[in-house]
């Protein structure tokens, strides 16, 4: 098959008036190869969507799984975030995370679903991010259970706030969580202070295991640069989407 088919992709910008957080934020959705608006698709929703489209590579990822017959079609929607307040609205002591997680699920999620022919089972819905976009994936899975039960985690950014929520739980059965980090994330410095990426992963692990969580957990080698992710990005999405 040649490379053109593989590169030529449908995504259609969206934007949602958001009440929670008083602004418009942007969408992008990646229409997959034979989209038809009589059939039903799962999705894939990305925190920084627009990362995961330019430097994730994921709609050419995406056509090439579903191309080369592996993988369901699947709907991919990206939503864009303005990087200087991310870590306020992604990080759990972040002065606007409650306004973001009820955006998304409240608002985003109901527009989406209204627009397009997604399924609407919380087992269709998968959540991805990288970094904090992993750990707000998390909580968003954790705060809305009828909504979420599926987590792509590149490198999850689960940092003391984030795991004192993760063990405040009593039953975590309902997830499903694929986490990869990179074995020189150990050191990684963040806006606020240099964290061990590693250890925090292998942490939360095994408190999501604890609470009987379902976790398929990689450490590789790799850094805490989309270089990796977009690497490890094919068999994240195939292991829940695979037909």
């Amino acid at each position: 098959m040649s490379d053109s088919k593989y590169l030529k992709r449908t995504i259609v910008k969206e934007q949602i008036e958001s009440r929670f957080l008083n602004e418009t934020r942007n969408l992008r959705v990646y229409l997959p190869p034979g989209y038809n608006e009589i059939l039903s698709y799962p999705v894939v929703y990305c925190q920084d969507g627009e990362e995961f489209f330019n430097f994730g590579r994921i709609a050419t990822i995406a056509n090439h799984l579903i191309l080369d017959g592996n993988a369901e079609p699947f709907i991919i929607v990206g939503v864009e975030v303005d990087t200087s307040v991310r870590t306020q609205e992604y990080a759990p002591f972040g002065n606007r995370f409650e306004s973001y997680t009820r955006c998304f699920a409240e608002e985003i999620i109901p527009f989406i679903e209204a627009k397009y022919p997604i399924r609407k089972e919380a087992s269709e819905r998968i959540l991805a991010g990288d970094s904090l976009g992993g750990s707000v994936s998390l909580h968003l899975a954790i705060r809305y259970p009828g909504l979420f039960q599926r987590i792509i985690s590149l490198s999850g950014a689960y940092y003391p706030a984030s795991q004192d929520i993760i063990e405040a739980q009593d039953d975590l059965s309902n997830l499903d969580i694929f986490m990869i980090v990179g074995l020189q994330e150990t050191a990684y410095e963040t806006d606020h202070g240099v964290h061990n990426f590693v250890e925090l992963n292998r942490q939360t692990r095994e408190l999501l295991l604890d609470r009987g969580a379902k976790v398929e957990y990689a450490e590789k080698d790799g850094k805490h640069l989309w270089g990796f992710w977009q690497k490890e990005l094919p068999d994240a999405l195939m292991y829940f989407l695979h037909e």
